[in-house]
């Protein structure tokens, strides 16, 4: 990183400090809540604050670390929990006002995680009620606001944890995704993001309705929100399942990027995207192209997107009907969508016997104006001039999400209004390394994560 801040350091970085003896745990704790105290008013990404039970740990590991005992890979490290993810001893919610008071006594399985890696919890982030939006307000907490832009949203649901990782309010941050809430903050805040291949990574612990914690939902997973390549790949390690009833089994990275099968669908009339966004996709697909690797731009799955998208959408309802999505289908509804959801990942696996990685849109328009007037169907979104129905926003993230597949996404770089633009790396079920490996030279390529202006002050 170029910053002289170590706020803003990789999660990596600062680790590799505290175990050099170069930073203390304390002070970097205690410089990132500065950070905090002064920056995130007019974002409001940080909603619980745990300052001083979080010093008391940094102290505790930096006497850790002076007695010699063994570090773990994020020893140290500061880091914020999306408040969808119960923290032991620290209010949890979920954004929903029933769970106002909620402070669990168990942590969520990938918080756990974390916590036996060495990193110290300092706070919750903001997100939707029930982690059900592309926005970040609830009436608990308020709106969280873009970085970039604080007339625009950072995305949802995992807003504020994406807009606290991009201003160095935390060193990472761990996200859920059901239909793009990893996919669309990482894009709209300009940092890295990956959603992993179901399942691979435990979901247990989700808040996701009152009754939540206990069962781990179709479709939606938790992963990595970071400010470097480096730090999705320590955090998939320190994220992955480890216990029955079974750990995931996962290929390595190529040795040889170069060699790559790849292929791009940017744009399409199923869901046209908007122009400056486009533009910025196209760059980096250039730059690909130009240090050597092939791009295939007119490879598809042989997929009718639509009907996918229709599917995907209802067992992404269904998922979330314990959050108040209405009664719920009967069991044989579900299953005949689930035979149509196994005929689409058929369909991926074939393609991906020819491609080891397709790039696609994570949204069709940049980061929006606040809009939380209306609901789902009542909402419209601007793109090439044209009013779009809201929901239409999930269209690219749920083609691939509902069909389990791994996505990385890495910043490309800002759109001619100064807002910030990712896609989305797509391989095949268990190819969670070479998509992370390949959005890493699209990253070197583009330049990677860079602060918003206002991390800087």
């Amino acid at each position: 990183m170029a910053s002289d801040d170590p706020g803003l350091w990789s999660a990596s970085e600062q680790a590799r400090a505290i175990a050099a003896g170069e930073l203390s745990s304390r002070e970097l704790t205690a410089h990132v809540i500065d950070r905090i105290e002064r920056l995130d008013g007019d974002i409001n990404a940080v909603v619980t604050r745990d300052f001083e039970a979080a010093l008391e740990r940094a102290a505790a590991a930096d006497a850790a670390q002076a007695g010699g005992g063994t570090l773990g890979p994020l020893h140290g490290v500061p880091f914020t929990a999306k408040d969808a993810l119960m923290t032991e001893g620290i209010r949890s919610t979920g954004g929903a006002r029933e769970l106002t008071d909620n402070i669990p006594d168990t942590d969520a399985a990938v918080v756990a995680a974390c916590r036996a890696a060495g990193a110290i919890v300092i706070g919750k982030t903001n997100l939707p009620r029930w982690s059900a939006d592309n926005q970040s307000f609830n009436d608990l907490f308020g709106t969280t606001s873009n970085p970039w832009d604080l007339t625009k949203v950072p995305g949802g649901s995992s807003g504020g944890a994406a807009a606290a990782t991009a201003m160095g309010f935390t060193s990472f941050e761990i996200g859920t995704d059901i239909g793009g809430s990893i996919r669309f903050p990482a894009s709209y805040n300009g940092i890295w993001g990956h959603k992993p291949s179901f399942g691979v990574i435990p979901t247990t612990g989700y808040l996701d309705h009152l009754r939540g914690g206990t069962t781990e939902p179709d479709i939606n997973v938790f992963g990595p929100l970071t400010r470097s390549c480096d730090d999705l790949e320590l955090l998939f390690d320190v994220l992955l399942r480890t216990e029955e009833p079974w750990v995931p089994q996962l290929p390595p990275a190529p040795d040889d990027i170069g060699g790559l099968r790849v292929a791009a669908w940017l744009d399409d009339d199923y869901c046209p995207v908007d122009g400056d966004v486009l533009e910025v996709m196209n760059a980096a697909v250039a730059a690909l192209e130009a240090s050597g690797l092939s791009v295939d731009h007119a490879a598809r799955p042989d997929i009718d997107p639509m009907p996918a998208w229709e599917t995907g959408l209802w067992l992404v309802r269904a998922a979330m009907t314990l959050a108040g999505r209405g009664e719920g289908p009967g069991h044989r509804e579900w299953l005949e969508r689930h035979m149509a959801r196994e005929e689409c990942r058929r369909k991926w696996a074939d393609f991906f016997t020819g491609y080891d990685a397709i790039l696609m849109p994570v949204s069709f328009h940049p980061p929006f104006d606040h809009m939380q007037e209306g609901t789902f169907a009542e909402r419209r979104i601007p793109a090439n001039g044209i009013e779009r129905p809201y929901i239409e926003m999930t269209r690219w993230t749920i083609l691939t999400g509902m069909s389990y597949l791994p996505a990385t996404v890495p910043p490309l770089g800002l759109t001619t209004q100064g807002l910030p633009v990712g896609f989305q790396v797509v391989g095949p079920y268990g190819g969670d390394r070479t998509t992370m490996a390949l959005a890493r030279r699209i990253g070197e390529l583009t330049g990677g994560y860079q602060p918003p202006p206002r991390a800087l002050a």
